[in-house]
Protein backbone atom coordinates (compact mmCIF):
# COMPACT_ATOMS: atom_id res chain seq x y z
CA UNK A 1 0.00 0.00 0.00
CA UNK A 2 1.20 3.49 -0.80
CA UNK A 3 -0.32 6.83 0.20
CA UNK A 4 -0.21 9.82 -2.13
CA UNK A 5 -1.55 13.36 -2.13
CA UNK A 6 -4.19 13.75 -4.84
CA UNK A 7 -3.98 16.82 -7.04
CA UNK A 8 -5.85 15.57 -10.11
CA UNK A 9 -9.64 15.79 -10.35
CA UNK A 10 -9.73 12.79 -12.67
CA UNK A 11 -8.20 10.63 -9.91
CA UNK A 12 -10.94 11.80 -7.53
CA UNK A 13 -13.67 10.86 -10.01
CA UNK A 14 -12.09 7.45 -10.65
CA UNK A 15 -12.29 6.78 -6.91
CA UNK A 16 -15.89 8.00 -6.52
CA UNK A 17 -16.85 4.88 -4.55
CA UNK A 18 -14.69 6.07 -1.62
CA UNK A 19 -16.88 9.13 -1.05
CA UNK A 20 -20.36 9.43 0.46
CA UNK A 21 -21.71 10.51 -2.92
CA UNK A 22 -20.42 11.21 -6.42
CA UNK A 23 -17.75 13.95 -6.42
CA UNK A 24 -19.07 17.21 -7.84
CA UNK A 25 -16.83 18.58 -10.62
CA UNK A 26 -16.80 22.22 -9.46
CA UNK A 27 -16.37 21.34 -5.77
CA UNK A 28 -13.57 18.89 -6.58
CA UNK A 29 -11.66 21.52 -8.57
CA UNK A 30 -12.16 24.12 -5.82
CA UNK A 31 -11.01 21.72 -3.09
CA UNK A 32 -7.90 20.61 -4.97
CA UNK A 33 -6.94 24.19 -5.89
CA UNK A 34 -6.80 25.38 -2.28
CA UNK A 35 -3.33 24.97 -0.71
CA UNK A 36 -4.80 24.44 2.78
CA UNK A 37 -7.02 21.55 1.64
CA UNK A 38 -5.48 18.09 1.61
CA UNK A 39 -6.69 14.89 -0.05
CA UNK A 40 -4.70 11.67 0.36
CA UNK A 41 -5.44 8.34 -1.30
CA UNK A 42 -4.20 4.90 -0.26
CA UNK A 43 -3.44 2.70 -3.26
CA UNK A 44 -3.24 -1.04 -3.65
CA UNK A 45 -1.42 -1.24 -6.96
CA UNK A 46 -3.21 1.25 -9.22
CA UNK A 47 -6.54 1.07 -7.35
CA UNK A 48 -7.46 3.66 -4.71
CA UNK A 49 -8.69 1.75 -1.65
CA UNK A 50 -8.96 4.60 0.84
CA UNK A 51 -9.06 8.36 1.17
CA UNK A 52 -8.77 10.99 3.85
CA UNK A 53 -9.40 14.70 3.49
CA UNK A 54 -8.27 17.47 5.77
CA UNK A 55 -8.71 21.22 5.94
CA UNK A 56 -6.37 23.59 7.74
CA UNK A 57 -8.27 26.05 9.90
CA UNK A 58 -6.61 29.19 11.27
CA UNK A 59 -7.89 31.51 13.98
CA UNK A 60 -6.18 34.70 15.21
CA UNK A 61 -5.81 33.59 18.83
CA UNK A 62 -5.17 29.89 18.25
CA UNK A 63 -3.04 29.40 15.16
CA UNK A 64 -3.65 26.62 12.66
CA UNK A 65 -5.13 23.18 13.27
CA UNK A 66 -6.08 20.36 10.91
CA UNK A 67 -9.71 19.31 10.66
CA UNK A 68 -9.99 15.71 9.46
CA UNK A 69 -12.98 16.20 7.20
CA UNK A 70 -13.68 12.69 5.95
CA UNK A 71 -12.20 9.19 5.92
CA UNK A 72 -13.33 6.46 3.52
CA UNK A 73 -12.03 2.94 3.00
CA UNK A 74 -13.26 0.49 0.35
CA UNK A 75 -15.10 -2.47 1.92
CA UNK A 76 -12.49 -4.90 0.53
CA UNK A 77 -9.70 -2.99 2.28
CA UNK A 78 -11.27 -2.57 5.73
CA UNK A 79 -9.65 -4.03 8.85
CA UNK A 80 -6.25 -3.98 7.15
CA UNK A 81 -4.86 -0.77 8.67
CA UNK A 82 -5.67 1.43 5.66
CA UNK A 83 -7.78 3.91 7.65
CA UNK A 84 -5.23 4.24 10.44
CA UNK A 85 -2.40 4.69 7.91
CA UNK A 86 -4.35 7.45 6.15
CA UNK A 87 -5.08 9.25 9.43
CA UNK A 88 -1.42 9.00 10.43
CA UNK A 89 -0.38 10.36 7.02
CA UNK A 90 -2.73 13.34 7.41
CA UNK A 91 -1.30 13.97 10.90
CA UNK A 92 2.18 13.99 9.34
CA UNK A 93 0.99 16.60 6.82
CA UNK A 94 -0.43 18.64 9.70
CA UNK A 95 2.92 18.51 11.54
CA UNK A 96 4.81 19.49 8.37
CA UNK A 97 2.43 22.42 7.88
CA UNK A 98 2.93 23.66 11.45
CA UNK A 99 -0.50 22.76 12.81
CA UNK A 100 -0.74 22.71 16.60
CA UNK A 101 -3.30 19.88 16.53
CA UNK A 102 -5.75 17.84 14.51
CA UNK A 103 -9.38 16.98 15.27
CA UNK A 104 -12.33 15.05 13.92
CA UNK A 105 -15.96 14.64 14.85
CA UNK A 106 -17.86 11.40 14.45
CA UNK A 107 -21.19 9.96 15.48
CA UNK A 108 -21.46 8.57 19.01
CA UNK A 109 -22.41 5.12 17.70
CA UNK A 110 -19.72 4.91 14.98
CA UNK A 111 -17.47 2.50 16.85
CA UNK A 112 -15.42 1.57 13.76
CA UNK A 113 -14.45 5.19 13.12
CA UNK A 114 -13.65 5.80 16.79
CA UNK A 115 -11.44 2.69 16.91
CA UNK A 116 -9.60 3.76 13.76
CA UNK A 117 -8.93 7.25 15.12
CA UNK A 118 -7.76 5.88 18.47
CA UNK A 119 -5.40 3.40 16.73
CA UNK A 120 -3.95 6.38 14.87
CA UNK A 121 -3.23 8.18 18.16
CA UNK A 122 -6.34 10.27 18.83
CA UNK A 123 -7.60 10.80 22.36
CA UNK A 124 -11.18 11.58 23.31
CA UNK A 125 -12.01 15.13 24.36
CA UNK A 126 -14.98 16.40 26.31
CA UNK A 127 -18.24 15.69 24.45
CA UNK A 128 -19.83 18.68 22.75
CA UNK A 129 -23.07 19.63 21.04
CA UNK A 130 -23.04 20.16 17.27
CA UNK A 131 -25.41 22.79 15.95
CA UNK A 132 -26.02 23.06 12.21
CA UNK A 133 -27.35 25.59 9.73
CA UNK A 134 -28.79 24.09 6.53
CA UNK A 135 -28.01 26.76 3.94
CA UNK A 136 -29.12 24.86 0.83
CA UNK A 137 -31.38 26.99 -1.41
CA UNK A 138 -35.05 26.21 -0.96
CA UNK A 139 -34.55 24.50 2.42
CA UNK A 140 -35.01 27.60 4.59
CA UNK A 141 -38.11 28.04 6.66
CA UNK A 142 -40.07 31.16 5.86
Amino acid sequence: MRIERVEDAAAVHRAADLFDGPPLAEATEKFLAHPDHHLLFAYDGDRAVGMVSGVEMTHPDKGTEMFLYELGVAPTARLQGVGSALVEALAAVARERGCYGMWVGTEVGNEAAQATYRRAGATEETPFVLLNWDLAPGDQAS
